[in-house]
């Protein structure tokens, strides 16, 4: 009897160690582990792009309203790098420069308009070119080593031109903060190239606004900017 339980013993020993070897083995190849990997690369590989972009402008706000408030928004820039919010305009701004002043950029890019152009006044471009001038000698007075770049207003899908006809005036509004620029000797940038091609697909649904891959046009076209 003593021999029979040691022979049994040993062989429920024997099945125990066999199962546990192949279950082992049946983990170690699994399907699922080469897509965890694959997953993985992915990641690496957005987030190397995206750091690009955080590295190149990491000494720079980009200013303005919701527009601009897409490049934290989509991840594309880090928030510390982006002062904006919706319904912003060159009046609005104003309140936000003891924050701007506090960031101490090397170089702001502003971004303003889209909501200026349907402020309630008798005139809104001549209104919002007056605190237009006066955001900009703010910033010279108390950021003067700051680099300044003026980024012309984006267009909207012929729909949302449709369901708002002042989206009619952004070209002329354009050209008063080209004129702008010019007068105060800063820079100016015409974001029109993005959408040489239509690019109707970097619209959200709302046609105003931008999914992320417009953002990383934009900071591409701002590149030679940035010194």
């Amino acid at each position: 009897m003593n021999m029979k339980k040691i022979v049994t013993t040993l062989l429920i020993g024997g099945i125990t160690l066999a199962l546990a070897a192949c279950g082992n083995e049946s983990t170690s190849l699994s399907p699922q582990q080469p897509t965890t990997q694959n997953q993985g690369q992915a990641t690496v590989s957005k987030d190397s792009v995206e750091t690009t972009y955080q590295v190149f402008f990491q000494n720079s706000v980009f200013f303005g309203d919701s527009i601009t408030e897409g490049l934290s928004f989509h991840d594309v820039l880090k928030e510390e790098n982006v002062l904006a919010g919706a319904g912003k305009t060159a009046e609005f701004a104003l309140q936000d420069m003891d924050e701007l002043i506090k960031r101490d950029p090397e170089r702001i890019f502003i971004l303003l308009g889209s909501d200026d152009i349907l402020w309630p006044a008798d005139k809104p471009k001549a209104y919002s070119m007056k605190n237009y001038a006066k955001l900009i000698g703010t910033i010279k007075e108390k950021l003067p080593q700051a680099k300044v770049t003026l980024l012309s207003v984006t267009p909207v899908t012929a729909k949302a031109e449709e369901l708002e006809p002042r989206y009619k005036n952004i070209n002329d509004y354009n050209q008063g903060l080209k004129e702008l620029a010019k007068k105060e000797n800063i820079g100016y940038v015409d974001l029109s190239p993005i959408f040489s091609n239509g690019s109707n697909d970097l619209y959200d649904s709302d046609g105003i606004h931008f999914k992320p891959e417009f953002y990383t046009r934009m900071l591409d076209l701002l590149k030679d900017q940035v010194e």
